[in-house]
């Protein structure tokens, strides 16, 4: 299987759009009775759990690749790469989503109502923050190194090598045929005269 890491910019797009997302949410709640602006204290603590468990099968793919370990199972390294990837992206949206209320709330910073639901915003975005660089660092450990297939550069340089050597023995081969076909016909020019 071969995977690539994610770009840098999707984790830029994923937290432009929780930030406008996040001001989006302080405005409507601006408006209506409808309030769901803020983070129960529950939410930071779940996503530091995930990061953890993300984390740890990381680091056990980390620790396979490394050689420190002599087995894995196959489905934890699949497993720890696809978490690594989707724990960066959330933690990414959620991040400018948690940013994105602090910032349109500062002008009701005085309200007791905007001032708590800053506060669960500010540790949220934290751990946000905290869970996006451990998908990125978790994506980082379970990249492999390449193994003695086609994509290793050591097998790419020598086939090069390889293949520069016969591009070259061939043509030298072609040059000493055409210089003896030269020499053939100069001879059997002089014989005819």
């Amino acid at each position: 299987m071969s995977a690539r890491r994610t770009p840098w910019w999707r984790f830029a797009v994923a937290v432009v759009l929780g930030l406008a997302a996040g001001a989006a949410l302080v405005k409507i709640t601006e408006r209506s009775d409808f309030t769901v602006m803020g983070a129960p204290w529950i939410v930071p603590i779940l996503l530091a759990v995930v990061g953890v468990v993300v984390f740890a099968m990381a680091w056990q793919v980390r620790q396979y690749v490394s050689g420190k370990r002599k087995y894995l199972n196959p489905a934890v390294s699949v497993y720890a790469l696809v978490l690594s990837k989707a724990l960066g992206l959330v933690a990414a949206a959620l991040f400018g989503w948690y940013v994105g209320q602090i910032l349109a709330a500062l002008g009701h910073a005085d309200a007791p109502f905007y001032a708590q639901a800053m506060v669960e915003c500010g540790v949220s975005a934290v751990v946000c923050l905290a869970d996006m660089v451990v998908g990125i660092v978790g994506e980082r450990f379970c990249q492999l190194p390449p193994g003695e297939g086609p994509e290793n550069p050591k097998i790419k340089a020598a086939e090069r090598r390889r293949n520069l050597a016969a591009a070259s023995s061939a043509e030298s081969a072609a040059s000493k045929a055409s210089a003896a076909g030269t020499a053939a016909s100069a001879t059997s020019e002089v014989a005819s005269r």
